[in-house]
């Protein structure tokens, strides 16, 4: 069998019949079936929803909000103190708001060494803090006595719990900075905010 036969059988005289066999009934798209999903959101709205949770939203306002106690105890406190200046601009980090009260505070830097005498009084000032309070230990003499090592000193963290450490003798202010950046970190890294905000957890 040649080609020109084969090609012969294989051909439809009748056109109709050709029409009848190679329909194909058109496929009806669905209205919006391969739309974009953010395309189902009216476009006022396109650009003002953010999804989170309430632990993250709660986080997220606390750590750009901490309120520093003014409360220094030696030579480092010159240092926090500059933090808060134009050259610094604590305000950068939502941190520069210094209370008088402990109870409008939320943050307590130790700034300087703890003598045996000013022991009892930190303690006192941070049972008077509000929940949630952090505590920052603000250079080698809080943290460990630094170059004084004798009976009148003693360690913050045998006193309260202590959050960060800043090491220096004194530490500058860019690393203050750095230790309340480390501070907002944690707070937004913390998990079941909103049972100890109901106080059910």
């Amino acid at each position: 069998m040649t080609y020109a036969n084969l090609r012969g059988i294989l051909s439809w005289d009748n056109q109709e019949d050709m029409d009848l066999l190679e329909y194909r009934p058109p496929i009806e798209e669905t209205p919006g079936l391969f739309d974009r999903v953010d395309n189902d959101i009216p476009p006022e709205l396109a650009e003002s929803i953010l999804t989170t949770t309430v632990d993250n939203a709660i986080n997220w306002a606390r750590k750009n909000s901490i309120w520093p106690m003014a409360f220094g105890l030696a030579c480092c406190a010159i240092e926090m103190m500059a933090v808060v200046g134009s050259r610094f601009d604590l305000s950068r980090f939502g941190a520069e708001v210094f209370r008088g009260s402990p109870r409008q505070a939320d943050l307590m830097i130790i700034a300087g060494r703890v003598s045996n005498k000013m022991a009892p009084v930190i303690h006192k000032l941070y049972q008077q803090m509000p929940e949630p309070r952090w505590v920052i230990s603000m250079g080698a003499c809080a943290t460990s006595t630094g170059v004084f090592s004798n009976y009148a000193l003693i360690p913050v963290n045998q006193i309260i719990p202590v959050d960060i450490y800043v090491p220096g003798c004194p530490p500058r202010p860019e690393q203050l900075i750095y230790a309340i950046t480390l501070l907002q970190e944690k707070i937004q890294k913390e998990r079941g905010t909103i049972k100890k905000v109901l106080n059910i957890g």
